[in-house]
């Protein structure tokens, strides 16, 4: 389980990868995640598909993930779903083998004025599955969730949602360190102690800052501007800088002691690979 894998205190890469959309072919994605199994990852989650387009194929990933050999962490949303709706897609994951789930409450659906279903947030799904035998993992937002008006507040419903069960919590991604450090900081002087995973996204591609902006709020620092800025329009030079960038990131955070990363893949093997093969120094001789 994934709270044992945080439990030794070593540095650990985990990777997240999509699943296809409920019309797509499996054959692309299973390729993916079979070159970024080779990577020995200590884990690999498996997201539940924007407004849950590829629900249907989370657990079909997620078994394959176990299948080569890696844990899998399985999101799992539980906005407009029923209690008989989620008790069978956990089983659906027992049977494929899986012993984690990250339980969130997932996009409202288009139009949505107010949640519907048995589930308002997700510390309802957490209680749900609290003492189910997984190890269960939540979200945790470094500059706030965008729909919370302060972080303190924010900080509030996290530490609520680690008392009714959480092991772990992985944060959303973020490109200055030091707002990751002050903030983990805030959560240790409120009591959540629990491990929680950097997120790290590697930005290899200039149009993909926009749509993080959007619909994130995260903060760019300067010099993360200023790569973007000198290279978003050179695909190749982009690549480098951008792997570059994340490489830096993770190493600092390794440095400082934060032990868990937690790489935003988009399911691209070369880039995870080629991060992996930078920290190679590093994570050689401990057990990922």
């Amino acid at each position: 389980m994934i709270k044992d894998i945080l439990a030794r205190g070593r540095p650990s890469v985990s990777f997240e990868v999509f699943p296809p959309r409920a019309d797509a072919p499996f054959g692309p994605v299973r390729e993916a995640v079979s070159q970024l199994a080779r990577q020995k990852p200590s884990f690999m989650s498996v997201t539940y598909g924007a407004s849950g387009n590829a629900q249907a194929n989370t657990a079909a990933i997620a078994g394959f993930v176990q299948q080569c050999g890696v844990p899998a962490l399985a999101h799992l949303t539980c906005v407009s779903a029923t209690r008989a709706g989620i008790e069978n897609e956990v089983s659906t994951l027992r049977a494929a083998g899986v012993e984690n789930i990250l339980c969130l409450r997932g996009d409202l659906p288009k139009d949505a004025t107010a949640v519907s279903g048995d589930f308002a947030h997700a510390v309802d799904l957490v209680r749900a599955l609290a003492g189910s035998g997984f190890c269960l993992g939540g979200a945790c937002y470094p500059e706030c969730h965008p729909e919370c008006s302060h972080i303190e507040e924010d900080i509030a419903h996290l530490r609520e949602k680690v008392e009714a069960g959480l092991d772990f919590v992985t944060t959303q991604m973020f490109f200055d360190n030091n707002i990751f450090y002050r903030y983990l900081s805030k959560l240790r002087d409120r009591g959540v102690t629990v491990p929680v995973i950097a997120g790290i996204m590697p930005v290899t591609n200039g149009r993909q800052i926009a749509r993080i902006c959007r619909i994130s709020g995260t903060y760019l620092p300067s010099r993360f501007k200023a790569i973007v800025d000198r290279y978003g329009e050179r695909p190749p030079a982009m690549l480098d800088a951008g792997i570059a960038y994340a490489t830096e990131q993770i190493v600092d955070l390794f440095a400082n002691g934060i032990n868990a990363v937690h790489i935003y893949t988009m399911n691209k093997p070369e880039v995870a690979g080629r991060i992996m093969e930078n920290l190679r120094g590093i994570l050689d001789g401990d057990d990922r």
